[in-house]
């Protein structure tokens, strides 16, 4: 018997020392004891099979698009103020990728459930994100089977097999849009978070060395850390140096100024381009500069465990912007905003300073008018060839 409680109490321990450094981050995230359990213990307790996974979406439907021109949707929000443009009749096109919205661990891809929390979640995401682009162009953006966030706490392998299975279907939907609905137009990619890795996939495989690139206004793929080693083997691709240039992709991961100091190796190699003066490597910004933060419509839910049923949540009108707001500059790869901590922005940021929830919300302006201005400079290139 005291064999059996000895070998407990060291498997025990050893959880113990395996969960401690996330114990802080966890907390000041303002996850509770049972969000925490969730969060280490409910992920899926099968290996990732891709035959256990619902069927792939038919891109013909309009139910598998969370945002359409010809719909009404979150994504067709704009700021109090400001104002959206025709969609049904834009010259230019989004294709954006939403994150992470599947949080459960019953499956290691979203089930695709007609009335969730999960689509709710997405729903949160074209409010707030994929709405930074209706002032220049017509959104498109696709539902798929999304990795479970677990996907990204398990081994490099897991990770791997379970994004490559999800990849196919952004790359189908990509291609449904092309060939359906694009009709020929300039385009930009945009994304978030996991939607950024996908993003960046379609980029290297689909358009940098096709003849699709000339069509490329730009890509926003934001979030989430993007090595720059990719970026070896782009033929055209490269990471933005200005606000005006065109073909290029900006990346960014918004962490705390507090954090400014301390060594994170996690960034040490990873793309950073300053979305207040559109810098590589972006120095501290001046306040001035910035065009505005608009703070978020809806709750997202962050659930680790439970069924999917929705939360009936509402999606007001977004706010007005709250203009010259942060600064910003990069550092060893990562992007340093003015701390929000007593702010009604720190309910997505957390006091351990990781603003990934802020990606878009600190800069929504600065992305909406940067997205204008090349959307402006590359048509009137067009007219003049």
């Amino acid at each position: 018997m005291r064999k059996i409680i000895f070998i407990l109490a060291i498997l025990i321990s050893g959880i113990g020392i395996w969960i401690y450094p996330y114990i802080a981050e966890l907390r000041d995230q303002g996850l509770t004891a049972d969000m925490a359990y969730d969060y280490f213990f409910s992920g899926p307790d099968h290996p990732f099979d891709p035959n256990d996974a619902v069927d792939q979406l038919d891109y013909s439907k309009t139910s598998s698009w969370a945002s359409l021109p010809s719909i009404k949707d979150e994504a067709d929000f704009f700021p109090a103020g400001e104002e959206g443009i025709d969609q049904a009749n834009a010259e230019v096109d989004v294709f954006f990728i939403h994150p992470t919205g599947y949080l459960k661990g019953d499956h290691w891809t979203d089930p695709l459930e007609k009335q969730s929390v999960t689509k709710e979640n997405t729903q949160w995401m074209m409010a707030n994100q994929a709405s930074a682009y209706n002032g220049c162009c017509s959104i498109y953006a696709p539902h798929y089977r999304q990795a479970s966030i677990y996907s990204y706490f398990g081994t490099d392998q897991v990770r791997a097999e379970v994004h490559g299975f999800v990849y196919q279907d952004v790359k189908k939907a990509f291609e449904h849009f092309l060939n359906n609905d694009s009709k020929g137009r300039p385009f930009i990619i945009a994304s978030h978070s996991q939607g950024t890795h996908h993003a960046i996939r379609l980029l290297a495989e689909e358009i940098d060395a096709s003849d699709l690139y000339p069509r490329m206004v730009g890509a926003y793929i934001i979030g989430g850390t993007i090595s720059k080693d990719w970026m070896v083997d782009m033929a055209n691709i490269s990471v933005c140096d200005s606000a005006e240039q065109l073909g290029c992709l900006v990346h960014w991961d918004t962490l705390s100024d507090t954090q400014l100091n301390k060594n994170m190796p996690l960034y040490e190699n990873n793309i950073c381009v300053n979305p207040i003066t559109w810098k590589n490597e972006g120095a501290l910004s001046d306040l001035s500069d910035a065009k505005g933060a608009v703070y978020t419509s809806g709750d997202f839910s962050l659930e680790f465990s439970g069924d999917e049923s929705p939360k009936n949540i509402v999606f007001e009108a977004l706010e007005p912007p709250l203009k010259q707001y942060v600064q910003a500059q990069c550092k060893n790869g990562a992007l340093f905003a003015s701390d929000q901590t007593g702010t009604r922005f720190q309910a997505f940021g957390g006091a351990s300073g990781n603003y990934h929830g802020l990606d878009y919300a600190l800069f929504y302006m600065d992305i909406r008018e940067n997205a204008k201005l090349k959307v402006k400079i590359y048509l009137n290139t067009l007219e003049k060839n």
